[in-house]
């Protein structure tokens, strides 16, 4: 009914072993994510997988999706289909900033968000937990 059939392609379930060149052939990915009552986005893991894959991102303004994406990619409020559009409009005719947000979401996973970086900064976080005074305990 939209006419876009001929540009649109719908996935069933894609192994795990063949996401990241799945990935890699896309143009652009959106998470589109709406905050419910009883439920926000936590993280949109997807992001950091599709910027691993040099992949530009734009993402709503749900939960921690901003925070994710930071710099490296395009945020619209969360429910603005038109924002949504125009962002895509803006990357499907600027090559030079899909190269740019690629660039820069691959740059941004390899600083923050590698097994290594997490696994690092969740030490350091059980350090500093471990390293301050217990509260007292109330008894009773």
């Amino acid at each position: 009914a939209l006419g876009i059939s001929d540009r649109t392609r719908f996935y069933d379930q894609v192994p795990s072993s063949e996401m990241p060149a799945h990935l890699a052939g896309l143009d652009a990915l959106a998470l589109p994510s709406r905050t419910r009552p009883n439920w926000m986005e936590q993280f949109g893991r997807v992001l950091i997988e599709a910027m691993a894959c040099g992949v530009p991102v734009i993402g709503s303004s749900s939960g921690e999706i901003p925070n994710v994406i930071g710099e490296a990619g395009l945020i619209f409020a969360e429910g603005d289909a038109l924002a949504l559009r125009r962002h895509l409009a803006h990357l499907q005719a600027d090559a030079a900033l899909r190269r740019t947000l690629a660039t820069a979401g691959r740059a941004r996973v390899l600083a923050q968000y590698t097994q290594a970086q997490i696994a690092a900064e969740t030490a350091d976080f059980y350090r500093e937990l471990c390293a301050q005074p217990a509260p007292p305990r109330r008894r009773g």
